[in-house]
C-alpha cells in the first residue's frame, strides 16, 4: 500500500509564500506522476501543476509564474513553492501520484494513481 502525506498548509496574507511537502511511502517500483490539486469550497478540483519521470512539468495558467514543483527522489517527496499568495488560490490542496508498482498479492506491476489526504492553505489579510 502507498501513502501520500502533505504538510505545510496554513494560513497567510495575500502576497507571502508557502512550502508544500508530500512524501510517498510504501513499495513500488517507480513514481511515473507527481503532482498537486486543489478544490475550493463549490468547485471543482483542478490541476495546479505536475511533473512527469522525465522532469516535464504542467502549471495551471493561474499559477505559473508564482508556483514551482519540484521534487526529491532519494526522499520520494514532491514540493509546491507557492510564491505571491492571492486569495483566490485559497482551497485544500491535494498531492497526487501515479506509480507503477505491485499492491498485495499482485505479482504483475501495474499503474495506479494515489491521493493524499488534502492540507488547508487559506490566504487572507
Amino acid at each position: 500500500q502507498v501513502q501520500l502525506v502533505e504538510s505545510g498548509g496554513g494560513l497567510v496574507q495575500p502576497g507571502g509564500s508557502l512550502r508544500l511537502s508530500c512524501a510517498a511511502s510504501g513499495s513500488f517500483f517507480r513514481i511515473m506522476v507527481l503532482g498537486w490539486y486543489r478544490q475550493a469550497p463549490g468547485k471543482q478540483r483542478e490541476l495546479v501543476a505536475s511533473m512527469t519521470i522525465g522532469d516535464s512539468t504542467t502549471y495551471a495558467d493561474s499559477v505559473k509564474g508564482r508556483f514551482t514543483i519540484s521534487r526529491d527522489n532519494a526522499k520520494n517527496t514532491v514540493y509546491l513553492q507557492m510564491n505571491s499568495l492571492e486569495p483566490e488560490d485559497t482551497a485544500v490542496y491535494y498531492c497526487y501520484a501515479n506509480i507503477y508498482g505491485t499492491s498485495g498479492s499482485q505479482k504483475i506491476p501495474s499503474f495506479k494513481n494515489y491521493w493524499g489526504q488534502g492540507t488547508q492553505v487559506t490566504v487572507s489579510s
